[in-house]
């Protein structure tokens, strides 16, 4: 029979050199040990499956039962004659028969519990998720661990409640295989006179992490998660856990008039120790030589465990510092993400292509921008996607190693003209130009959610979460591929991962109230879309969720009300384009004429993106019906 479990592996320590050396206070502390795991795990509703040697394996309904347990069982334990025993604890979906367990699951509780040392209680993030809101239990995090016969990185928790044992990573690290060669670049900071000069410290930064994305064999954390310690003061080796990443490198840069100063560090995590430190005063027309310079340096620093020697080919089309810098402001403007932000970057990284117009980067940034305006529908999609074309093939007709021009015409692939070979060879092309081109893989995964590979499609966002942990954006896209992998706990999961990075980001509150609707508890989910809907600060925005909620619940005329407010939206703001929003209520009501009608709507003008959308599971009935099937869209 299968059941969702939490499981507990516990294991005696040093038991068998202890019966060598003392016999009979060996089997004392066996005997305490048995004892002890009994009336703990009995009390805390759990049950034990198997005794194995020195160690034992034991199952329970409640991951917070599982928690206290291994708690109380580690308290007990310090009392004479004290039992070294170690804890792990994992949730899963496992079979449970003749009083044996199988699956997954079960190896990877083990797998953790042989990480924990003596009085400690480790246990996994899905784990960690189920208890982190719990006043009673606290704990802390020690970072990815590559475990073996597990394909993927595992985040680890340590209990601290009850004063339980906290090994540092360095105590640790020789049970497990260490990451080789990850890198992360933290926000150069910006020590110039002028606060204007802080976009080109950003750029620096940028650049280098550009740069070193293109070695082989070393893997270096995304953009938007190394920034996330942008301006702070945390600890190199709390921000390490927290990137598994094993070397950092940080810097400054004081800019004054033509002349920059560029000090670096590349530190090893695990002790603090500066492996390397340089200081570079150079006018400002070399600093792309000083960017190559660094770049090559920290390369050859850790090349002991790459296997050839190589320098990074960074190539940088760009010979005007005014457009260089022209660039970078760009740059700034563009990881704001708001459409404001994005139009401003646009007239930037225009201004760049015509002081130098052979910049190639400047030409692909444009064209990603036009994508990202196209594809959430703050502007035509005819129009933008035209200009995607136009300007990432200016881009890669002067360099054609640039990733950002295969991602934003995959762009144009994927939503607007329906080109899957092309999508995939684009994408395919950018991942192998730069495995760091995070953008590139929320697209790879919705293409693998067209072609009906769901699992690939989890697969590929999973790997990009590892490249970029604390990027709101990209674990959403995670997030949003386990709803169409009908994988609703995981996005519901997710969902509050990123609520916790950021607790005023509407589309993390749709994913989860959408995940809580699917499972059947569309009340639930009414409540957070309403929310939604009030965090818009706008009568007529954000209603589709409400609308389509209520409709499950038989509340028609709440739903009409909603369907009412967005066709006064679209009368008074003719240039937005909602007819998605239109086919959710629709259907949710049951017409189905309605339905088709604004589903073609969105085909004809390349708007949601329909082909996207339509692969929700809540939307499965309309495959049976013949119009979904002359819509020539992928059908997944």
């Amino acid at each position: 029979m299968r059941q969702l479990v939490a499981i507990l592996f516990a294991d005696m320590m040093g038991y068998t050199s202890l019966m060598q050396e003392n016999e009979q206070l060996a089997r004392q502390k066996r005997h305490r040990l048995k004892a002890v795991l009994e009336a703990c795990i009995r009390d805390h509703r759990g049950k034990i499956l198997q005794y194995y040697g020195d160690g034992s394996l034991s199952i329970f309904t409640s991951a917070i039962d599982a928690v206290h347990c291994g708690i109380e069982i580690q308290r007990a334990l310090r009392e004479d004659p004290k039992v070294d025993l170690r804890i792990g604890i994992h949730t899963g979906d496992v079979t449970v028969e003749d009083g044996g367990i199988f699956g997954d699951g079960v190896n990877l509780a083990s797998r953790i519990e042989s990480l924990a040392t003596a009085g400690s209680v480790f246990i996994s993030e899905k784990v960690h998720d189920e208890i982190k809101n719990q006043d009673n239990i606290t704990s802390h995090e020690m970072g990815y661990f590559e475990l073996k016969n597990v394909k993927q990185p595992i985040r680890v928790f340590a209990i601290t409640s009850g004063g339980l044992v906290v090994p540092s990573r360095e105590e640790i690290r020789g049970k497990t295989k260490q990451p080789a060669n990850r890198l992360a670049v933290l926000p150069f900071v910006n020590m110039s006179a002028d606060p204007e000069n802080e976009f080109f410290s950003d750029g620096i930064t940028e650049e280098l992490l550009n740069a070193l994305t293109k070695v082989d064999g070393l893997q270096v954390t995304s953009r938007t998660s190394a920034y996330a310690f942008k301006g702070k003061n945390d600890d190199i080796r709390d921000i390490a856990i927290k990137l598994n990443v094993d070397k950092v490198l940080e810097g400054s840069v004081r800019k004054a008039g033509n002349r920059v100063r560029i000090t670096a560090q590349l530190i090893n995590a695990a002790d603090g120790y500066h492996v390397w430190s340089e200081t570079y005063d150079r006018d400002l027309i070399d600093i792309f030589a000083v960017q190559d310079e660094i770049s090559n340096i920290i390369a050859n620093k850790l090349r002991e465990n790459l296997t050839e020697a190589q320098r990074l080919g960074h190539r940088q089309t760009v010979q005007n510092v005014d457009a260089y810098t022209a660039y970078l402001k760009g740059l700034h403007y563009w990881n704001k993400i708001t459409p404001a932000d994005l139009r401003t970057s646009i007239a930037c990284f225009e201004k760049a292509v015509a002081l130098d117009p052979g910049y190639a980067q400047a030409y692909a940034m444009i064209a990603s921008v036009y994508s990202s305006l196209g594809a959430s529908g703050q502007m035509s999609p005819h129009k933008a996607f035209a200009l995607v074309h136009e300007f990432a093939d200016k881009a890669l007709a002067i360099d054609d190693t640039i990733a950002e021009g295969y991602i934003a015409k995959a762009g144009a692939y994927l939503f607007y003209e329906w080109k899957w070979k092309e999508t995939y060879d684009a994408l395919q092309k950018a991942i192998h130009l730069n495995p760091g081109a995070i953008t590139a893989y929320p697209l790879l995964g919705y293409y693998y959610v067209l072609m009906g590979e769901k699992e690939e499609a989890i697969n590929v966002m999973e790997r990009a979460v590892k490249l970029d942990p604390l990027s709101p954006i990209i674990n959403h896209a995670l997030g949003n591929i386990y709803i169409y992998g009908e994988r609703y706990d995981d996005a519901i999961r997710q969902a509050d991962k990123v609520l916790e990075m950021n607790p005023q980001m509407r589309i993390n509150l749709e994913l989860k109230a959408w995940g809580i609707g699917m499972k059947g508890d569309w009340e639930a989910a009414l409540k957070i879309f309403e929310e939604v809907h009030r965090l818009t600060n706008h009568p007529l925005k954000g209603l589709m969720g409400v609308g389509y909620a209520a409709a499950k619940l038989g509340q028609t005329d709440k739903a009409m009300d909603c369907l009412s407010k967005m066709e006064q939206r679209q009368r008074e703001e003719p240039e937005v384009t909602i007819d998605g929003d239109f086919v959710g209520i629709w259907y949710a009501l049951g017409d189905m004429d309605k339905t088709f009608y604004y589903i073609n709507e969105c085909v004809k003008k390349r708007t949601a993106p329909v082909n996207i959308f339509l692969q929700y599971p809540v939307f499965k009935a309309l495959k049976g019906d013949p119009r979904f099937e002359a819509l020539r869209i992928a059908q997944g």
